[in-house]
């Protein structure tokens, strides 16, 4: 079995921590970098109900794409919701490992598995990244669909294939306008309009759209007639959890080291129910 420190400098060349934002908090939170470790658990949010699958299935390390801890912080007292995750890991002797906008610009990474869920071909990056000479790696992915479809039908799509939440998938604009070219961009992702808008795709698909941007985005048509669809955070983030568990079971398989990795199914989405207008006359049908 390896040991912690080699699992983490294989995840750390897969998702190199300075290419992490700024601000961003990546790297391992808690584990002995000498400690065994045969079974790995992916998931989207460090939360105690993720901690708790994680104890139970006897798991040495667990591996978040959100931080446990983005800002700092003065305790860890057990009192506190992430003090108990804090606690909870130690006793049991799991590691936490963290890969955040790291991932999402990585190749593959965050992105490039929401347009596989949503079976889209890449084209390119939507931001590059310009310490990349390729131009793979950078923020969002422009993509094309194999065939055109209407926004309702390519809301349905994006209903079927991402996971289920109270939410569904929300949408700004025709319904019926035709559909040829997407980006994509898993988690919060109207701070890319200006990007959306230059590369001139027909709809964009990503997480945590506000009023304001997204209103002001679909009222200017004379530049962006192209039409927004809003999933949960943690559903345009989780197939990322399912990418990673393969690149790891990959990199176990060559080095022999027999790991076991899973990914968690449990919904950390924190909506957990929804309840549809009855003023509305039309709508693209039940959230998903």
């Amino acid at each position: 079995m390896p040991r912690l420190s080699e699992v983490i400098a294989a995840l750390d060349a897969l998702w190199p921590p300075e290419r992490a934002e700024s601000w961003d908090a990546v790297g391992t939170v808690a584990g002995d970098p000498g400690q065994q470790v045969s079974r790995v658990l992916f998931a989207v949010d460090p939360v105690q109900d993720i901690v708790d699958e994680a104890v139970k299935l006897g798991a040495d390390l667990l591996v978040t794409h959100h931080p446990l801890y983005l800002r700092g912080t003065t305790t860890v007292a057990a009192d506190t919701f992430k003090g108990r995750v804090v606690h909870t890991l130690i006793k049991h002797d799991i590691a936490l490992h963290v890969a955040h906008t790291n991932a999402d610009r990585a190749d593959p990474g965050v992105s490039d598995a929401l347009a596989g869920a949503l079976d889209l071909r890449i084209v390119r990056p939507l931001v590059p990244d310009p310490t990349d000479p390729a131009g793979r790696r950078g923020l969002g992915r422009v993509c094309e669909l194999d065939h055109p479809l209407t926004v309702r039908e390519f809301a349905a799509r994006a209903a079927e294939r991402l996971p289920a939440t109270a939410q569904g998938i929300r949408v700004a604009g025709d319904p019926e306008a035709l559909v040829r070219t997407v980006a994509v961009s898993g988690g919060s992702g109207d701070s890319l309009f200006d990007d959306v808008r230059a590369a001139g795709v027909d709809a964009f698909l990503t997480a945590d759209l506000r009023h304001h941007p997204a209103s002001e985005f679909v009222a200017d048509r004379a530049h962006s007639p192209l039409a927004l669809l809003d999933a949960a955070h943690w559903a345009t983030e989780w197939p990322w959890c399912e990418l990673a568990a393969a690149q790891l079971d990959e990199i176990s398989d060559r080095n022999g080291w027999g790991l076991r990795v899973h990914v968690s199914a449990t919904v950390t989405d924190p909506w957990t129910a929804h309840a549809a207008s009855t003023t509305t006359s039309e709508a693209l049908g039940a959230p998903n």
